[in-house]
């Protein structure tokens, strides 16, 4: 009984793991207007902290997995409390854009333009 009873909460905990990891590592993150427009001028505003930034030829796309060598910066904490679904991603900027990316993955997630 007891073996029972600990592989079903053992099997309940895995599955709430793997809930909050496939919601960390989605492809894509919504975002409204308002706080897009609020992340594309805090982050401007921060542009001299991005110390190494892609290659400007670099074409990237939501989905897009950048090269592991690419350095990601943390979102200003002003962004993780109002948007706190950013929490979890990091940014570099390509082209006058802020590249949104999963970090675990290096996948884009969300590209936030003028």
């Amino acid at each position: 009984m007891k073996s029972l009873l600990g592989s079903a909460l053992l099997g309940l905990a895995l599955a709430g793991f793997a809930d909050v990891a496939s919601a960390q590592t989605d492809d894509s993150l919504s975002l409204t207007p308002q706080q897009r427009s609020t992340i594309y001028q805090t982050v401007s505003r921060e542009k001299d902290k991005v110390r190494t930034p892609p290659p400007v030829n670099m074409k990237v796309w939501v989905g897009a997995q950048l090269p592991a060598s690419t350095e990601l910066y943390i979102l200003p904490d002003a962004i993780g409390a109002e948007v706190p679904a950013t929490k979890f991603y990091r940014y570099t900027i390509v082209q006058n854009q802020v590249v949104i990316v999963d970090p675990t993955t290096m996948k884009v997630v969300d590209i936030i333009r003028q």
